[in-house]
């Protein structure tokens, strides 16, 4: 089970940082990532993270301003959002799979039930 928090409104500018807390799996075994849906948009990947965190991966459209971390000991990632922009708004999800390329290319095995980001201009 996935379980995203850490939402809400934010002026244009602003951070945020989105969390991610896992259960009922072996966490540290996961690649976890997060993907967003803007309304009236297709769903998106945002970023991914490797099992131990060695290796992360952005959309063109968030590299420099999102950093996506993890902790093992406590069975969260989490995404760092710097410098929002109202074209950021969206519905955030995070996932998990085995394999770091299913979350880059194509849909994960794993989604949490989201969180909405508003950015205000």
């Amino acid at each position: 089970q996935l379980v995203e928090s850490g939402g809400g409104l934010v002026q244009a500018g602003g951070s945020l940082r989105l969390s991610c807390a896992a259960s009922g799996r072996t966490f540290s075994s996961y690649c976890m990532g997060w993907f967003r849906q803007a309304p009236g948009k297709e769903r998106e990947f945002v970023a991914a993270i490797s099992w131990r965190g060695g290796s992360t991966y952005y959309a063109d459209s968030v590299k420099d301003r999102f950093t996506i971390s993890r902790d093992n000991t406590k069975n969260t990632v989490y995404l760092q959002m710097n410098s929002l922009k109202p074209e950021d708004t969206a519905d955030y999800y995070c996932v998990a799979d085995e394999n770091i390329v299913v979350i880059t290319t194509t849909t994960p095995g794993s989604w949490g039930q989201g969180t909405r980001v508003t950015v205000s201009s």
